[in-house]
């Protein structure tokens, strides 16, 4: 009984620490990060959702913990339980900057989610035109079609957003 217990306490405490680093990549805390790597916290360690805390500081604008995470050995390309990568979630938000550490990190800018959305498509229906034209600088498919059926340039028209379907056509 006494070994069950040690062990669940452990796992408990593994989870708990797990959490922390999400929350230290969310405030962009560095410090925070490099000790919960040091604890031994995998840097690619996911939440119920599936998001990796690399996801969660890009998610959050949170530049110094990307930049720390991918140094760190972060998988760029990791999809949460929906499909969604990091670069996803820099153009959703529309964060040109994010964004470009993710490209030059190696990002696949032709990724899709479980919906069969890209990069590309979050940038273009959000109406993000930097971002828009960052991605066709790095040779994002803007052929590439949604689980709907809509390419960017269809999602740019139905928000009527003529100088991002101008970048697209």
């Amino acid at each position: 009984m006494k070994y069950l217990f040690t062990i669940l306490f452990s796992c408990t405490m593994i989870y708990v620490q797990a959490q922390d680093i999400f929350q230290a990549a969310r405030e962009n805390s560095t410090a925070g990060i490099e000790a919960y790597l040091a604890q031994g916290i995998p840097v690619d360690t996911v939440n119920e959702r599936g998001f990796s805390p690399l996801v969660l500081a890009v998610y959050s604008g949170a530049e110094e913990a990307a930049t720390l995470l991918l140094k760190k050995g972060a998988k760029v390309d990791l999809q949460d339980k929906s499909g969604n990568t990091a670069l996803m979630g820099a153009a959703f938000k529309g964060n040109v900057a994010l964004a470009k550490l993710l490209i030059e990190a190696g990002a696949n800018v032709n990724t899709q989610n479980a919906n069969g959305a890209t990069a590309l498509i979050f940038s273009s229906t959000f109406g993000h035109r930097e971002l828009v034209s960052l991605l066709l600088e790095h040779k994002a498919d803007k052929s590439i079609k949604d689980s709907r059926g809509k390419s960017a340039l269809d999602h740019a028209n139905l928000q009527e957003n003529e100088a991002i379907a101008f970048l697209l056509k």
